[in-house]
């Protein structure tokens, strides 16, 4: 814990709740903002906050986002994620904003410790375009460029199509019960995404959220498409839609989609969530054609922990 006369940075407790919301509204008066929930207690161990006259004036956290699976080349990289925020009217305050960064720096060196050594580890942060301020902090700290998302909306409450699928394939749903199951979906998420594996905690992290499932398509028994579903804060996700190569632009990830905003209205949700890279113009079409729109783009930049 650092202290001083006026600033007392420390790990986020509950009794800081009433606290932590009043910083949440400041700091989403700048639109679009990208604020991190803390979690369950057992995450605040990977959370900040700065305290001022009795006031959380800024507030960080860092995450394992990605581990890379052993096998895997070795241009793969771990990625480690940190979010960083103060109240509105200290946007520009590097002062403060640096000194809640060491702390991150130093768990987020802490957490890559724990991670196969065999590869490489990044640490990456994501803002709102309109985050100019916090974007500008985290370039002059030396990162570079990483990617930017288009964050995308779906109302619940219009039209969904209804899809078929080929006779020879199948649709079902896939709870991965047994630790062979989430290797064999791990070993298909390395095969789609091998620069960024999803890797077994943030799977673990996914199926702990409310109304968590995923949905596969398959033939006989080989799986060729799948995606995940559930709910956060209010509404609908959908995460790590993905076709295997020789099936795509058969109709299966449109069929996936349908699906998975079917399943979340009818738990009376309003609207879904989705990403996707800005520079994906296929996967843009695909969720345009099933009535996504954007609302927002994500970038992200980052740093080599190596």
């Amino acid at each position: 814990m650092n202290q001083s006369s006026e600033r007392i940075i420390r790990h986020f407790q509950q009794q800081d709740m009433p606290l932590l919301e009043e910083l949440y509204k400041s700091v989403k008066t700048i639109e679009d903002a990208i604020f991190w929930w803390v979690g369950d207690e057992n995450n605040w161990s990977n959370v900040y906050c700065a305290f001022e006259h009795g006031k959380i004036v800024a507030k960080g956290q860092v995450s394992i986002i990605s581990i890379v699976s052993t096998g895997c080349t070795e241009k793969n990289k771990h990625s480690i994620y940190i979010n960083l925020k103060t109240i509105s009217e200290r946007q520009h305050d590097y002062i403060l904003l640096d000194e809640v960064y060491n702390y991150l720096f130093k768990r987020a060196m802490e957490l890559k410790a724990t991670l196969p050594q065999e590869y490489k580890t990044i640490l990456c942060v994501g803002n709102d375009s309109k985050e100019t301020a916090n974007n500008r902090f985290f370039i002059q700290k030396g990162y570079h460029p990483l990617n930017s998302l288009y964050h995308m909306t779906r109302d619940l409450t219009q039209p969904i199509l209804e899809l078929k699928l080929s006779e020879e394939l199948g649709f079902s749903y896939w709870n991965m019960n047994t630790p062979s199951e989430e290797k064999e979906y791990l070993e298909i998420d390395t095969e789609i995404w091998p620069e960024a594996p999803l890797g077994l905690t943030a799977l673990s992290e996914h199926k702990s959220n409310a109304l968590w499932t995923s949905m596969i398509v398959k033939q006989s028994s080989t799986i060729l498409g799948g995606l995940m579903v559930w709910q956060e804060e209010g509404h609908g996700v959908i995460e790590d839609v993905f076709v295997r190569e020789s099936w795509r632009n058969r109709g299966i990830a449109k069929f996936l989609l349908t699906k998975a905003l079917t399943y979340l209205r009818d738990h009376q949700l309003p609207f879904a969530n989705l990403t996707v890279l800005t520079t994906n113009q296929s996967a843009l079409r695909l969720y345009e054609s099933v009535g996504f729109y954007t609302e927002g783009e994500e970038v992200r930049c980052f740093v080599a922990l190596d």
